[in-house]
């Protein structure tokens, strides 16, 4: 598959609600409304997705990884379900403390994205509803940034602007940062 055009999207808060308790399990999962059917719009238009996700409920020991692996498994049949595809989900397991470098905002999960397909990163765009997203992206060389006001998003906001790091867009959600993506200004004649 041509990986030249990829959106990486973080998962909680962007694709499904996100939960101070955690996404512990399926029966936890909702999708945000519209998060389904604007991954099949960049599936359609030729867009590889990779989800790029910190998961720290599995080393906080909340959660055992057979069960991440199956409500990812669950997220991909959905997705299929729904005329979209999602290339890859990469997660990082550790909790803040472990001082790993695949935890968001470090650029890891984003760098071993690179490397397992070839990607090219500056054509690349970064989808998040975290100030850690928009960091990870950045710190990574993603083409673009887009902070959703989902989840965390408006705190986010204000945490990037006050430091300087403002996204290259904000979107109210995954459905309208698609519709930038596949429309962005300055694109048409």
């Amino acid at each position: 598959m041509d990986h030249s055009k990829t959106v990486f999207l973080d998962r909680d808060g962007v694709i499904n609600e996100d939960s101070p308790d955690y996404i512990k399990c399926w029966a936890e999962f909702s999708f945000i409304q519209g998060s389904l059917d604007a991954i099949a719009r960049l599936t359609r238009s030729g867009w590889s997705i990779i989800v790029i996700t910190n998961q720290s409920a599995i080393n906080r020991g909340m959660i055992p990884l057979a069960e991440l692996e199956s409500m990812h498994r669950r997220l991909r049949r959905a997705v299929l379900d729904s005329g979209g595809r999602i290339t890859d989900i990469f997660y990082c397991p550790h909790r803040p403390d472990e001082g790993c470098g695949c935890r968001k905002p470090k650029p890891g999960l984003i760098v071993a994205a690179r490397d397992r397909y070839g990607i090219d990163l500056s054509r690349t765009v970064m989808v998040g509803d975290s100030a850690k997203d928009i960091l990870a992206g950045r710190a990574a060389g993603c083409g673009r940034t887009v902070l959703v006001q989902t989840g965390n998003g408006k705190a986010a906001l204000r945490s990037l602007d006050e430091n300087g790091q403002r996204p290259d867009h904000v979107a109210a959600d995954l459905d309208r940062a698609v519709r930038w993506i596949l429309d962005p200004p300055g694109a048409r004649p």
